[in-house]
């Protein structure tokens, strides 16, 4: 068997290779034609069953299933009724009065009175008065001369407004009388001399004033103000700043212009070093064009200040061009936003705002403008949570010109003077340069609590003086406002003041350290107050609560603990 495989094993090896030695003869010039082309088609294909056949020996049947409900009667006492909306219990909204009255009284004779009513014209215009008063007798310990105060202002007002625009006129007057009771302890003088001798300053000040806003026009709004200031020693001062916005929108941008004239005029009737007076007169006219780019989570606002100042009473004028851009961009929604921008202006100083700052001035001071030539700030604000708010900045500025208060010296001229006894302040001019930073954090957890935290550090680089005069190194402030049930209500502001610096300066007298250092304070007030209705509420007011005996200026001293009550009542006139 096994010789019979080979054999043929080998008989089928040899004529395969025959047919392949015959598959290399040529096939020569012999044509094959095809016929007809081989075509397919779906019907040549075995369709596969889609359930193929089992081929089971056992197959079993399902038995069918019955379902029966076994219905027990269920006693019910259940009966539907119509569904009715839940009644809300609508709060009823505070009644807001047009008129109301507020008088009270404190240690110290200190008196607090106001007075404000808003008559009804017609459905679109109104006309409101507006009193304040604010006095005290004095009282301060180891005071030597009187130190009373008293500040009254009256403001009579009219607003109208309609479809196009809203209109609002002013007129008002105001009273100051403040005494330059800081009389260093150097000054020597007999009981006799200082009865003779009358501290009072008066400031007497009326203005005029208006507002317009147009609606629907290129021109937005504008307003004007004019004031006429004056003192008890024939010091005079005539002040009309006005400023117009106008405003077009083009492809989706805003541009906007707005100009502006600011000037003053004024006399005083004497100089501090010598016994004649002098005039003064600075006008201030300007223009500020900008372009405001708004792109998503970005705004820029490009501008440019021009300026042109003009000293009348030296003929002197002078062209001046300040940057005013800003930016801001939204890095993290309402959690972030990033700001920064650099601006500068030319400020109008005036005697006016001068004894509003520092009431203690003489009637001697020099006035001129002041140029902020620039003013950077970079900065971040946002919020922390829908109760949390911040915001932090850092800036840096140069001024030329800038006033500082420092204490007068000794007049010979103007022996006599009540303010020529190193109780008085001059206004001092110069080139100051500023780093400051500056944050803030506001809570208002709900309508019943508020509360606001700031502060803010200064570094002052001077040009000629020594130090930066009466300006402090660092200011911080906080204040809340509580609402503790319907009735009663309370609230707290806590400031503090850095230390600052002024001068001793005498032709008469040395002195060891001719720079003082005023200590810095902390003041904290507060009030208390509960509504018995909704026209009549009691309060109480405190000041100074620490009785800290610190100096605002150099040698006045302040009131101790100020304790005022007294009630408000609101009404109508019908």
């Amino acid at each position: 068997m096994r010789v019979k495989a080979i054999k043929k094993s080998i008989f089928f090896s040899l004529f395969i290779f025959t047919g392949a030695l015959y598959a290399q003869d040529p096939i020569g010039s012999e044509k094959v034609t095809v016929v007809k082309p081989y075509t397919p088609s779906v019907r040549d294909a075995n369709k596969i069953s889609e359930k193929p056949t089992r081929n089971d020996s056992v197959n079993l049947q399902k038995k069918p299933v019955q379902y029966s409900i076994f219905s027990v009667p269920v006693a019910s006492t259940f009966t539907p009724v119509k569904g009715r909306a839940t009644t809300v219990e609508r709060v009823r909204p505070p009644k807001v009065y047009d008129n109301y009255a507020t008088l009270g009284f404190g240690n110290y004779s200190n008196v607090l009175a106001e007075f404000y009513s808003n008559l009804e014209i017609d459905r679109s215009s109104n006309f409101g008065i507006f009193l304040t008063h604010n006095s005290s007798q004095g009282g301060i310990e180891e005071v030597r001369l009187d130190d009373k105060f008293y500040d009254t202002e009256l403001n009579l007002n009219y607003n109208t407004r309609n479809r196009d625009l809203s209109w609002m006129a002013e007129v008002g007057g105001e009273h100051q009388l403040f005494n330059w009771y800081g009389l260093p302890e150097t000054v020597v003088a007999s009981e006799a001399e200082l009865a003779q001798l009358d501290p009072a300053q008066n400031y007497y000040s009326v203005y005029v004033g208006s507002e317009i806003e147009l609606y629907d026009s290129f021109f937005n709004s504008a307003e004007a103000k004019f004031r006429h200031s004056g003192d008890a020693y024939s010091t005079a001062e005539n002040h009309f700043n006005a400023e117009g916005l106008f405003e077009v929108e083009i492809a989706d941008e805003l541009i906007s212009t707005k100009i502006g004239a600011d000037i003053v005029n004024g006399v005083f009737d004497r100089a501090y070093e010598v016994d004649n007076g002098y005039d003064y007169t600075f006008m201030n006219f300007n223009a500020t064009p900008s372009l405001l780019i708004l792109r998503d989570d970005l705004s820029i606002n490009l501008g440019v200040n021009f300026v042109y100042g003009y000293d009348a009473e030296n003929s002197d004028g002078s062209f001046y061009l300040y940057p005013a851009v800003s930016a801001s961009y939204r890095l993290a929604g309402d959690y972030f936003t990033a700001y920064a921008g650099v601006d500068g202006d030319l400020q109008q100083n005036t005697y006016y705002n001068f004894f509003q700052q520092n009431p203690y001035v003489s009637p001697t001071l020099a006035i001129r403008p002041t140029d902020n030539a620039y003013k950077g700030y970079v900065g971040g604000k946002g919020k922390l949570s829908n109760a949390v708010s911040y915001n932090a900045r850092a800036s840096y500025q140069s001024e030329f010109d800038k006033p500082l208060f420092r204490r007068n010296t000794e007049a010979a001229a103007l022996q006599g003077e009540p303010y020529t006894y190193g109780n008085s302040f001059e206004v001092v001019y110069d080139d100051v340069k500023t780093l400051s930073f500056y944050a803030e954090l506001n809570v208002d957890v709900n309508r019943d609590f508020r509360l606001g935290i700031n502060g803010e550090f200064f570094d002052y680089n001077t040009g000629v003086q020594a130090e930066a005069w009466n300006l402090p190194n660092m200011k911080a402030s906080l204040n809340a406002d509580y609402q503790i049930t319907e009735k009663w209500y309370t609230g707290a502001n806590l400031f503090f003041v850095g230390e600052r610096k002024d001068e001793n300066r005498s032709e008469s007298l040395v002195f060891n350290d001719p720079i003082v250092t005023l200590d810095s304070y902390f003041d904290a007030n507060a009030h208390l107050g509960y509504r018995f209705n909704d026209k009549l509420s009691a309060f109480v007011k405190g000041a100074n609560l620490l009785d800290n005996n610190y100096q605002r200026w150099m040698d006045y001293d302040v009131q101790g603990i100020q304790v005022l009550a007294g009630a408000t009542y609101k009404f109508d006139w019908d």
